[in-house]
């Protein structure tokens, strides 16, 4: 493969060439997450993942019977021609949002199917970005907002959300010149990697300022029904005025433990979603049929799945917290999300403090600085503990920590 004009080259392949975007793309930590773990593993170490947020539990039994059946029919064999997605599974999504949020939606303008919500997130980037825009993204947050901006020849301007203003971004902080070229903001929440939550006030500042600067909101919501401790994460969608500025990306992984089966929407800003629509139109053949009959009956189903996943993360958040409490490492209870942003005891960097509990625990964690400058001195744990016997597991870390870790 030839890049035109260019002699950038994969090092260690002598007759590869590759286009100078991709040389200047960051290798992706979740990625090198996964080589971490292959190495350790193969080293003999009885290792304790709290890395990658993969959900651990199976899929509802009636989602996979929905996809046996709907796989069975031949119709859904077939490339998806509906557009924007089948006419059931966004009815059922639609259906849901309005339960949920109290928001109406109209399954036919204002929500888009997507193959998972990394897809749609990178693709809106193409479809909004022109080479010279400027992109806001958060950081810490998830690296596909800075990589994707750039794919698209954007300029990416960090937000940084900090501990001490509840991991919101300062929006008068954001320079007049910046602001006035920013065409896309992407926004994570409940927010991924620390948990935080925003509020109705903080929203309504936002679509003003959306509106003022005329730019599009992505907020990212992947983990919007994983909260705890009786509260319910809010919509952007909520406020007035918020469709003619802002998309959310939702997704069924994290909801129904189907990461795998890459289903996801987009919903808000009719304009916005038509757009995405016609580039995905050029990119992508849909999502398989089968898959979106099995989210319809995930979303129009019975939820006390999502109320017994809720139970299990929030136990798991609390043996981990409290457990680690126990042995002087205090950390702040998250109110939403599958993961706990913790900072690092004194005299640790994220890497530093990641590396010792692999090398000396067995434990497996992603350093803070794989999200962003504003991450370095913390450390994510996913509470999608992998293996089984999770709990005991969650345990058997904290003695761990507490045995081969200097903390203090």
């Amino acid at each position: 493969m030839r890049s035109e004009g260019s002699e950038s080259r994969i090092e260690g392949d002598e007759g590869m060439q590759v286009a100078d975007r991709l040389l200047r793309t960051p290798p992706y930590p979740f990625a090198e997450l996964a080589r971490l773990k292959r190495k350790t593993i193969e080293q003999g170490t009885d290792l304790i993942d709290f890395g990658i947020g993969d959900p651990d539990q199976p899929t509802p039994e009636h989602v996979v019977e929905a996809l046996r059946q709907a796989a069975g029919d031949p119709v859904t064999h077939r490339y998806d021609e509906t557009g924007r997605g089948l006419p059931e599974f966004l009815a059922a999504f639609s259906a849901w949002y309005r339960g949920r949020f109290g928001v109406a939606l109209d399954p036919e303008r204002e929500v888009l199917r997507l193959i998972g919500a990394k897809e749609g997130l990178a693709h809106l980037a193409w479809t909004v970005l022109n080479p010279g825009d400027v992109a806001l993204a958060p950081d810490p947050g998830y690296p596909v907002y800075k990589v994707a901006a750039m794919f698209a020849g954007a300029q990416v301007h960090f937000m940084p959300l900090r501990e001490e203003t509840g991991y919101l971004p300062d929006l008068e902080a954001i320079p007049a010149e910046v602001a006035d070229r920013a065409r896309l903001m992407y926004l994570c929440y409940p927010q991924m990697p620390t948990g935080a939550v925003a509020e109705g006030d903080f929203y309504r500042r936002l679509v003003e300022f959306a509106r003022e600067k005329d730019l599009l909101v992505c907020l990212d919501m992947a983990y919007s029904e994983l909260s705890y401790d009786g509260y319910r994460t809010q919509s952007l969608l909520q406020v007035e005025g918020a469709k003619e500025t802002a998309i959310e990306i939702h997704s069924v992984s994290k909801t129904y433990n189907m990461t795998g089966w890459r289903l996801g929407l987009a919903v808000g800003d009719a304009e916005a979603l038509d757009a995405l629509e016609k580039l995905k139109s050029n990119l992508d053949s849909g999502a398989f049929l089968a898959i979106q009959r099995a989210g319809a009956a995930a979303l129009s189903g019975p939820q006390d799945c999502v109320e017994r996943m809720r139970r299990i993360y929030q136990r798991r958040r609390d043996l981990l917290v409290d457990g680690l409490a126990e042995v002087g490492w205090r950390i702040p209870k998250p109110k939403a999300t599958c993961y706990v942003w913790a900072r690092a005891p004194a005299g640790y960097t994220s890497a530093g403090l990641a590396e010792t509990l692999v090398r000396d625990a067995g434990v497996l964690v992603t350093p803070g600085s794989a999200y962003g400058e504003m991450g370095e001195g913390y450390i994510r744990f996913s509470l999608t503990v992998q293996g089984e016997r999770q709990e005991e597991r969650i345990r058997e870390a904290v003695a761990r920590i507490r045995e081969k870790v200097r903390l203090k």
